[in-house]
Parts: structure tokens; C-alpha cells; sequence
């Protein structure tokens, strides 16, 4: 399941948590796998980032500070580049957050995270991603 083929360049995931342990947690898991991860603490730090380069996969907590939401940091992530996957992490979803999930092809993955559901998601999105760019590269 790691992402370290020895030519292919690595992954950037850009992960978004209000909470800075979980963001640590999060950023060592997938160092280990292998990704090149930029971690941040607030949309505010996540849109910088976007605006710094593009990212591979996005995983951003529903809850962020200030009323903001993984949502925001997706919906300007997608401005930049419509087809980066993403995956939204909560602890609870109403029907209305899972349906907006799912109408924006938006993998949600809830608290406590079971570490193989994680990287599974992680893995699934950033290879379908890989995917469909070569797909492109060989039209």
C-alpha cells in the first residue's frame, strides 16, 4: 500500500485538522506511506497552501475553526484543478452534509479513524487519480 515506486514522483496530499494532534497523527501515518504531506492547521493555512502548488488528494476535517468547513477548502482546491480527489473526515454527518458529500465525489471517513478504512480511502483516490492523468497523457 505505500506509495514509494522507485521513478514515480510522490504523492501530495494536503490535510486539513482544526486539532494539532490529529494532524500530527496524520502526517506521520502517510510520511511513512510515503506521500509528501503539507499540513495544515486552518483554511486559511490549507488555502495558502493550495495557492503554493496543487495537491495530489485532499483530506480535510468537516469542522475547521471559525464556523469554516473542509468544504470551503475542497470547493477552492477544485477551482485551481475540478477532477482533485478528496476525502472529508467527521465525527458526525447529517444527510445533508453526506449528500453534498456525495454529489461532489467526496469520500467521508468518520471518527475514531480505523487506520486501514484510512489509508484504503487514501491509496483508492490518489491511484484513481494517477489513473485518469495518464489516461489524459495518452489522448
Amino acid at each position: 500500500m505505500k506509495n514509494n515506486s522507485k521513478n514515480a514522483p510522490k504523492s501530495r496530499v494536503l490535510v486539513v485538522d482544526d486539532e494539532p494532534s490529529v494532524l500530527l497523527t496524520y502526517r506521520m501515518i502517510l510520511e511513512q506511506q510515503g506521500y509528501e504531506v503539507t499540513a495544515s492547521i486552518s483554511s486559511k493555512d490549507a488555502i495558502a497552501a493550495l495557492e503554493a502548488g496543487p495537491m495530489d488528494l485532499l483530506i480535510c476535517d468537516l469542522s475547521l475553526e471559525q464556523k469554516h468547513t473542509g468544504f470551503e477548502v475542497i470547493d477552492f482546491g477544485r477551482r485551481g484543478d475540478p477532477q482533485v480527489p478528496a476525502i472529508l473526515v467527521t465525527g458526525y454527518a447529517s444527510k445533508e452534509v453526506m449528500d453534498k458529500a456525495e454529489q461532489n465525489m467526496i469520500a467521508v471517513l468518520f471518527k475514531p479513524i480505523d487506520i486501514h478504512e484510512f489509508l484504503s480511502a487514501i491509496s483508492e483516490k490518489v491511484r484513481s487519480r494517477h489513473e485518469s492523468h495518464q489516461t489524459k497523457a495518452h489522448d
